[in-house]
């Protein structure tokens, strides 16, 4: 058995002695992996075994925004460096309940701002691939422990591409599920109307099987929809007779040649397997970047607002209440999670609201209006997932060319719908991801969109993408 390249449905399969003994290969590869790659905030050594739920014993990450029990959830901040989580998020009590084995809190971009992990308070996350670059963000901790083979799977959180961006820069699965799918409750929030839990694995059947454990109605989030998906009966149907959408204003963008290279490929394999694909015209997708940047923060300031030195985390002692507030928020964020704070609130000022946040929304829903248009007459819509491969640390400083990362990604957090980033390739050795965008609820023909082009992918080994080799 090759713990590294071991999937969710491999452990299955695996006789009863030696699927009790993954979750010690799982924190062994962890001891000798992580120090270089530093994928982990948290890890729990002290994990026991029970042969309790189909998946048990089987080791799974989960991104330090959602609350596991009897761990710290961090958030990736100094704020709540000590902050102990007092209950379970839904989707990890589920996991647990299936018999999940959590080993680790991953690693993030603070309060999941940031595309990179450059972002976290405490250090950054390095990709597998090259422990130079960046791993993608802000699920990066859980992408590279992933990809580096220290656990079979991993949860991520996605606002505006935060599951599928990392995912395509490391070679791997990421999902972002259709809004209302999956309950936020216990995921610490970001952008309420954006956020959502999402898996990250080696395999797109893997995404689907984590998917319909996580998924489901919860009385606990008032968002979640009382809606049955059906993630995994038509996953090997192939595309034969589908149609699919590639949005002209993708090419408006600067795309790294070999990206652009790979996408292209991709198109002439769905071709091949006998999908029509067609470039169609989004107008309003061109907005989704400069949307996404009121709305977000501007839900960001309202939220990170509790945090504030008295009910919870760091509290930095002064002599007066709102002294104590600003020294405790100025110590306990750093400068992107205050940036953010700052547009928000100006943003949603009574002089500024209407100039900003209500125009926002009103392209926000035109965006989506115009997305939902082109998936009524189309399976799905085709991007690269990221315009660019991993970039070194430290590489980029300015925060408008970092916020172009999630250029194709944000789109489908815009308007609730469901999106995949299945690995397709290298651009200077380096992994590509082709983005998968489909309607509402379809989850179902978004893994089965994936699937094909998985299953058919000239750069797979034995139906699975290469994993790096870790060059500690």
């Amino acid at each position: 058995m090759d713990f590294r390249r071991l999937t969710i449905e491999d452990s299955l399969k695996l006789p009863d002695e030696e699927r009790e003994n993954l979750p010690r290969l799982s924190l062994e590869a962890i001891k000798k992996f992580d120090p270089h790659v530093k994928a982990f905030i948290s890890v729990k050594e002290d994990v026991s075994v029970e042969k309790n739920g189909k998946f048990w014993g089987i080791p799974i990450a989960i991104k330090d925004n959602i609350l596991t029990l009897g761990m710290r959830t961090t958030c990736a901040s100094k704020i709540l460096e000590n902050y102990e989580s007092v209950f379970d998020a839904t989707v990890v009590k589920k996991l647990k309940e299936a018999g999940f084995v959590i080993v680790g809190k991953a690693n993030l971009d603070e309060f999941a701002m940031g595309s990179s992990t450059e972002r976290s308070a405490f250090f950054p996350t390095r990709n597998p691939w090259d422990l130079e670059r960046v791993p993608g963000g802000s699920s990066g901790g859980s992408a590279a422990a992933v990809a580096s083979g220290m656990v079979v799977a991993a949860l991520g959180s996605d606002t505006g591409g935060s599951v599928r961006q990392p995912a395509s820069l490391c070679g791997v699965v990421g999902y972002k599920p259709t809004y209302g799918l999956v309950s936020r409750y216990g995921l610490v929030a970001f952008a309420s109307s954006l956020d959502q839990i999402g898996p990250i694995t080696k395999t797109v059947r893997d995404a689907a099987i984590l998917m319909e454990i996580i998924s489901g109605k919860d009385e606990n989030d008032a968002t979640t929809m009382d809606r049955k998906v059906d993630f995994l009966s038509e996953i090997e149907n192939g595309v034969a007779g589908m149609r699919f959408a590639v949005p002209q204003e993708i090419y408006e963008h600067k795309i790294e040649d070999g990206v652009a290279e790979r996408f292209e490929e991709s198109l002439k394999l769905l071709e091949k397997l006998g999908a029509k694909v067609e470039k169609v015209s989004i107008p309003h997708m061109k907005y989704s970047v400069a949307v996404y940047y009121v709305i977000a923060p501007a839900e960001a300031s309202s939220n990170l607002a509790r945090f504030d030195g008295v009910k919870y985390g760091l509290r930095v002692k002064e002599k007066g209440l709102r002294e104590m507030y600003m020294k405790t928020r100025n110590v306990g964020f750093g400068e992107e999670v205050r940036r953010r704070i700052m547009i928000g609130t100006f943003t949603l000022s009574a002089a500024y609201y209407e100039a900003y946040f209500n125009k926002a929304m009103k392209v926000r829903r035109k965006i989506s209006d115009e997305l939902n248009e082109v998936l009524s007459q189309y399976d799905a819509i085709l991007t690269p997932t990221s315009p660019v491969t991993a970039f070194k640390i430290g590489e980029i400083k300015d925060p408008l060319t970092y916020y172009l990362m999630d250029i194709f990604t944000i789109p489908a957090n815009l308007a609730g719908l469901p999106a995949i980033s299945v690995p397709f390739g290298f651009s200077n050795n380096l992994p590509v991801g082709v983005q998968v965008i489909g309607r509402r609820f379809a989850d179902g023909k978004v893994f089965r969109i994936a699937r094909a082009i998985e299953k058919n992918s000239p750069y797979n080994e034995n139906g699975m993408f290469p994993l790096p080799e870790v060059k500690a």
